[in-house]
C-alpha cells in the first residue's frame, strides 16, 4: 500500500467533483486493487447533500462511490495517463446501518475494493465506518461514457 496522504486539492485533480461536492478529505492509503479515504464533510453544514439541515445516510453511497472514482483517477496517474470519464451505472447490495450521516461525530473511512474491470468499466466493493461502527456498506459499477 501506498501510506503517502493526498488531500483534498489533489482529490480533485483525480476526479469530476468540485468545490463542496468533492467529499472526501484524504487518502490515507492505496494500492493496486483498494484504497482507504477519510472525511469530515458529513458535519459540514454545507455539504450540498443536505436537505433542510439533514444528511440522510442514503448519501454514504455517493462516498463510497467517489472512493472509487479516486482509486480509478490514481491508478491512471500511475500509469502515466489519465483516467476516462465514467458514470455510476449501479448500486447493488446497499446497506445502510444509521439513518443520517449528520448526526456521526467521529470522522467517516470509507474503504472501497475493485473486485474486477479494468479503467472507467469497474466494480467495487465499499465499506463506510465511523471508528468501529459500521454505517453503509455496498457494491458499485462504473462504467465507461460513451
Amino acid at each position: 500500500m501506498d501510506y503517502t496522504a493526498i488531500y483534498k486539492a489533489e482529490i480533485r485533480t483525480l476526479i469530476p467533483h468540485s468545490a463542496l461536492m468533492c467529499l472526501l478529505d484524504e487518502v490515507v492509503q492505496w494500492d493496486d486493487r483498494s484504497i482507504a479515504c477519510v472525511s469530515n464533510t458529513h458535519r459540514d453544514p454545507a455539504n450540498p447533500l443536505r436537505r433542510h439541515g439533514r444528511l440522510s445516510a442514503v448519501h454514504a453511497f455517493e462516498y463510497g462511490a467517489q472512493a472509487a472514482a479516486i482509486h480509478g483517477g490514481l491508478q491512471a496517474r500511475a500509469t502515466g495517463t489519465i483516467a476516462r470519464r465514467g458514470y455510476l451505472a449501479a448500486l447493488r447490495d446497499g446497506r445502510l446501518h444509521v439513518t443520517r450521516l449528520d448526526y456521526i461525530h467521529l470522522p467517516l473511512r470509507i474503504c472501497a475494493t475493485r473486485l474486477f474491470g479494468d479503467g472507467a468499466n469497474t466494480v467495487y466493493e465499499f465499506v463506510v465506518s465511523a471508528a468501529t461502527v459500521l454505517v453503509a456498506a455496498g457494491r458499485v459499477t462504473i462504467v465507461e461514457r460513451a
